[in-house]
């Protein structure tokens, strides 16, 4: 249980991080950052048979579409952590560091690029973007960011526990 502990920690921790790094994005630089409402009605729409839209936004708005897309998105995070440590702990048998954490966050861009950006109409790499270019080097500093948060906070963990 203690595992499954850590990685919810870490999870929230690496993913609070980018919301902050969103903020920022968004307040200071005005660049476009995810709305996860419309994350929330791809998410409703699967159970419904439909992965692919063209865009999403064009597709029919559902109830509680904003915090569904909250929910998974806090979700996933915690999934991504749990699978970083499953990764480190039991198949590499090491230990988190900084740069297995980064990297393992750099590799977790598969899954906005080939997956969740095709699926809401964005296309490969999000090319049907208004700006392709601004929305990866925005997926990219925040999968970098999520990534060196996992190594950190679970630093803070082991600190915390050796404390205690």
């Amino acid at each position: 249980m203690q595992f499954i502990t850590q990685a919810i920690v870490i999870g929230v921790a690496a993913t609070l991080a980018i919301d902050m790094w969103a903020v920022i994005l968004r307040t200071a630089f005005n660049l476009p950052t995810t709305n996860w409402g419309m994350v929330g009605r791809w998410f409703a729409y699967l159970p419904r048979g439909q992965f692919m839209h063209r865009p999403i936004g064009s597709s029919k708005p559902i109830k509680y579409e904003h915090l569904i897309g909250w929910l998974a998105h806090y979700a996933v995070g915690i999934g991504y952590a749990y699978c970083y440590l499953i990764l480190v702990f039991y198949v590499l048998k090491d230990q988190p560091s900084l740069i297995s954490a980064i990297s393992y966050g750099v590799f977790t861009l598969i899954a906005p690029w080939l997956v969740l950006q095709p699926a809401l109409g964005l296309g490969l790499f999000a090319k049907r973007a208004e700006s392709p270019s601004t929305v990866r080097a925005i997926n990219i500093s925040i999968h970098l960011i999520f990534g060196a948060v996992l190594y950190f906070a679970w630093l803070a963990l082991l600190t915390l526990a050796a404390t205690s």
